[in-house]
């Protein structure tokens, strides 16, 4: 079973990256101007703009 791709505020960072704030319903169009956080391994996640939306991974939404 894979590694969980999506964390909601309050949750904590599994690994060590930068994580931006995506619509859960909207992973194809993306949101205008999402918030973006620098988190360590263990780090709470913060509270969305929105309570629809979720923290992805960033180097899991853009292509290489």
């Amino acid at each position: 079973m894979g590694e969980r791709s999506e964390f909601h505020s309050g949750e904590t960072a599994p690994n060590n990256g930068v994580y931006i704030e995506v619509g859960v319903k909207d992973h194809i169009m993306g949101i205008e101007d999402p918030q973006q956080v620098k988190l360590k391994k263990g780090d709470k996640f913060p509270d969305n703009r929105n309570d629809d939306r979720v923290w992805m991974n960033k180097r899991r939404i853009q292509p290489k």
